[in-house]
């Protein structure tokens, strides 16, 4: 990674560390007074802390959006089933291997395979896993949907759709070396697209770090289709908003 990416990493990250203080300064004038609310016809909120946004829509009389917490990703996930459904149509025979973390991102695309009945395995080193509960939760929406593997081979095999995130999210960069070290083996490169259909799709939620979690070959493969991917968050969220805002 260049110096200049570290640079907009370390800066991007300090702004979300000053945004999650101006947040904890707001959830306190709302818990007091519920300031602010009566100016707004929504809040989105992305931040660390899953229970901030919790206990922020139990005090907020407008529509509280979660863009993304530690816990989970939602407007992620349903960018993604729209991208999916855009390019095969059908979603209730696709397959998904989602290869890496089993981070906020693998939680809330569970969750959205399970209730569109998509099959879904998750291939993380040991360690790293979805956490059992998450993946009960969505095997009860739909039983048998979600599968939580250690070998990636295995999980892009008759996968439609391979689907990756970074190793390292915001937060964990003094996990670094530890996690680079513990994913190898888990990038998407062309050795791993072997063992899956030649048609097979990739998909990635960005931002990508070329190199570490998938390759620069394959991020720009004709097979890649995660520039679409990244196009419908804004029309997935687009849609939130006239939902339920009108």
């Amino acid at each position: 990674m260049n110096e200049e990416v570290e640079l907009i990493l370390e800066d991007t990250e300090e702004k979300m560390q000053r945004s999650l203080k101006h947040l904890d300064n707001e959830l306190s004038k709302i818990r007091a007074g519920r300031a602010n609310v009566h100016m707004l016809d929504g809040i989105m909120v992305r931040t660390f802390d899953h229970n901030a946004v919790v206990e922020l829509a139990q005090y907020a009389s407008v529509p509280v959006i979660n863009a993304l917490t530690d816990h989970c990703h939602p407007c992620q996930a349903m960018a993604d089933v729209l991208t999916i459904r855009e390019h095969f149509g059908n979603l209730e025979s696709i397959k998904i291997a989602f290869i890496g973390d089993g981070n906020n991102v693998a939680r809330s695309l569970a969750f959205a395979c399970a209730k569109f009945k998509i099959k879904m395995s998750i291939a993380s080193p040991r360690g790293y896993e979805l956490d059992g509960d998450s993946i009960a939760a969505a095997n009860h929406i739909a039983p048998d949907s979600i599968k939580q593997i250690n070998d990636p081979l295995q999980a892009v095999k008759d996968a439609q759709i391979i689907y990756t995130d970074t190793w390292v999210s915001m937060g964990q960069e003094n996990e670094k070396k530890k996690r680079i070290k513990a994913f190898k083996g888990f990038q998407i490169n062309s050795e791993l697209l072997k063992a899956s259909p030649k048609d097979a799709k990739i998909m990635h939620c960005l931002p990508a770090y070329r190199d570490y979690e998938i390759t620069d070959e394959c991020m720009e493969s004709p097979n890649s289709i995660v520039f679409d991917q990244a196009e419908n968050r804004l029309h997935f969220q687009r849609a939130l908003l006239k939902k339920l805002m009108s």
